[in-house]
C-alpha cells in the first residue's frame, strides 16, 4: 500500500541513500507531492473509520497532512505528520529522532486525536457537565506538566500520562480507551475515579453517536502546502533543541555514576560501555517516558549523552554483568528524568 511518491524519475538518480537523503533533504516540504491514498495511513484511517462505526458513531474525521499529529483548536479534522506518507520521510524520521510510529502506534494516535475531533463537532467541551468532569476547557496548556504516575483519576492510554496534561487531552484519552476494540473498560477502571469519566463517554457517545455533526471540519493547522521550509530545516528546528541543554547542564558531572554503575578498568573481556547504552537505548527511552512523562525527545538526548561520557570517560562493561548495567542504568535514568520533571534540571549543581 506504501506508494513512494518521493523516487527519481531521472534514471541517473543517486544509487546510495546517502545521497538521496541529502537530496530529499533539501527539498520543501510544501513541493512534496504527498497525499494519503495508497499509503498504510488510508488503510489505518479506514479502520479507525470502521472502529467507530462499530461504536455507532456516525461521524467521520477528516484526515490531512501536516507537520504533526493534532487536532487545530475547536475544528474536528486530524493533521496527521508528512513523514508517515512516505517511505524515504519516514527513514529520515527514524533516523533523526529514533521513534517513528509503528503500524499500531499509528491507530492509538488517531484514536486519541478522534476524540479531540468529536469533543469539538458536537462541542462537548462548551457544557458544563463535561467542565465537571474533566475540568476548565480555558486552562493553559502546559508542555512541562507534572503527572502523577500513581493517579487514579486518569485513564493510561498513551505513553507519559498524556490525559494529566489538559481537560481536553483527559477527554481525548478516555475516547480513546472507550474506542479500543475488545478492552473491557469496566473491569480494567474498577474501583478508579477514572471510571466515571468512562461512563460519561459511554453516555454521551451513545446520546449523540447518531447524530450528524454540530461542526463541520473547516480549517486546517499547518497543511503541508504551507510548509515553507525544507526538510532539513525542519529537522533542525524541531529535533535539536534538547541536546545542546543537556550538555550544557552536566558536562563531566555524571562520569562519577557512570564509574559506580559500569566498570573504570578495562579486563580482556570488557566492551565499552558506549556500545551496551547505544544498545539498549529504545528499551531505556520507553520505559523512562512511559513511566515519568518526561519528553521522549529529552530522555533520548540524555541517554546519548551518557553514552558519549561513558565513551569519554573510557568505561566498560562486563559481559557476564549485563542484567546487572541495565537494571542499575534504568533506575539512574528513572531518577535523571522525575528529578527534571520536578525541578526542570537533571542535577543540582
Amino acid at each position: 500500500m506504501d506508494t513512494p511518491v518521493l523516487e527519481e524519475k531521472d534514471a541517473t538518480r543517486p544509487k546510495t541513500w546517502d545521497e538521496e537523503r541529502a537530496l530529499v533533504l533539501a527539498q520543501k516540504i510544501s513541493e512534496l507531492p504527498l497525499k494519503l491514498e495508497g499509503t498504510i495511513l488510508e488503510t489505518k484511517i479506514q479502520q479507525l473509520y470502521q472502529e467507530m462505526e462499530t461504536k455507532g458513531l456516525v461521524f467521520r474525521p477528516k484526515c490531512y497532512i501536516s507537520d504533526e499529529w493534532g487536532c487545530p483548536d475547536g475544528i474536528p479534522i486530524i493533521g496527521i505528520p508528512f513523514y508517515l506518507a512516505d517511505k524515504k520521510l519516514s527513514r529520515i524520521e527514524e533516523e533523526y529522532t529514533e521513534n517513528l510510529e509503528n503500524e499500531e502506534e499509528i491507530i492509538l494516535y488517531l484514536r486519541h486525536e478522534a476524540g479531540h475531533a468529536f469533543n469539538y463537532a458536537y462541542e462537548l467541551y462548551k457544557t458544563d457537565e463535561w467542565h465537571t468532569i474533566f475540568g476548565p476547557y480555558s486552562r493553559p496548556y502546559v508542555e512541562d506538566y507534572k503527572p502523577n504516575p500513581l493517579s487514579k483519576k486518569y485513564v493510561k492510554y498513551s505513553r507519559g500520562w498524556y490525559a494529566q496534561k489538559h481537560p481536553d487531552e483527559d477527554f481525548a484519552e478516555t475516547f480513546a480507551v472507550w474506542m479500543t476494540p475488545g478492552l473491557d473498560w469496566r473491569k480494567q477502571y474498577e474501583g478508579w475515579e477514572a471510571l466515571k469519566k468512562l461512563e460519561y463517554v459511554d453516555r454521551i457517545l451513545k446520546e449523540l453517536g447518531q447524530q450528524q455533526p454540530r461542526v463541520a471540519g473547516m480549517m486546517e493547522d499547518q497543511p503541508v502546502s504551507e510548509l515553507k521550509v525544507t526538510i532539513l530545516e525542519y529537522y533542525e528546528r524541531h529535533h535539536s533543541k534538547e541536546y545542546p541543554k543537556i550538555v550544557s547542564q552536566l558536562g563531566a558531572y555524571l562520569d562519577g555514576d557512570l564509574r559506580e554503575i559500569f566498570e573504570s578498568k578495562k579486563e580482556e573481556n570488557y566492551k565499552p560501555a558506549y556500545d551496551f547504552i547505544m544498545a539498549h537505548r529504545h528499551t531505556l527511552r520507553n520505559l523512562v517516558h512511559y513511566w515519568t512523562g518526561t519528553s521522549i525527545n529529552l530522555v533520548r538526548g540524555l541517554i546519548r549523552f551518557l553514552a558519549e561520557r561513558a565513551q569519554i570517560a573510557e568505561i566498560f562493561v562486563d559481559p557476564a554483568k549485563e542484567q546487572h548495567y541495565l537494571l542499575e542504568l534504568a533506575a539512574f535514568l528513572l531518577t535523571l528524568a522525575m528529578n527534571y520533571r520536578y525541578t526542570d534540571r537533571f542535577v543540582e549543581i
